[in-house]
């Protein structure tokens, strides 16, 4: 009894394995999608690689976050609070572009100068982030960017901030 158990809790930690496996392997292909894109500055490619919504809730939460860190008095805070969506959708036009990321394809290697790696390598680099999504990481370093499926097709969705002001401050 003890082996037959044993067994489905094996077959089912690897079942668990290879879906994440495969969702890294799968993401790949559009993340690699996207650093051509940034590469060749192509707007509509980026595009549709891109999630503008969720980098833009992203963008606003960031904003919220920094003015709760200031501790302003409760109007200030209802100002900060107001102004933090247009703020975020401002933001969100001038910097969701190719020429802005260029800076994290850079930090992960993919200069203009490289060829771009292929799936099974950019595969290696991403790792499952929870809740079907996964994120871009150097090595044993944080999360930069996030990707999510949507339908077929993965998106950029999510970046921290913090993690790549660790990098490009320099």
């Amino acid at each position: 009894m003890r082996i037959k158990a044993l067994l489905a809790l094996t077959v089912a930690t690897l079942s668990l394995s290879a879906c994440a496996t495969a969702d890294r392997y799968d993401a790949a292909g559009d993340v690699h999608a996207l650093l051509t894109a940034i590469r060749d500055r192509d707007r509509a490619a980026f595009d549709a690689r891109v999630d503008r919504q969720a980098l833009k809730y992203a963008l606003e939460a960031r904003l919220l976050e920094e003015a709760r860190k200031r501790k302003p008095d409760n109007s200030l805070m209802a100002l900060a609070a107001a102004l933090a969506g247009p703020v975020a959708d401002l933001a969100g036009e001038a910097l969701i572009r190719p020429e802005t990321f260029r800076a994290a394809a850079n930090y992960y290697g993919y200069t203009p100068d490289k060829p771009l790696p292929g799936r099974v390598a950019i595969a290696a680099a991403l790792r499952p982030a929870g809740d079907g999504r996964v994120c871009a990481a150097k090595k044993d370093g944080p999360c930069l960017l996030t990707f999510t499926r949507e339908g077929s097709v993965w998106r950029l969705s999510g970046f921290d901030p913090e993690a790549a002001n660790l990098h490009f401050k320099r």
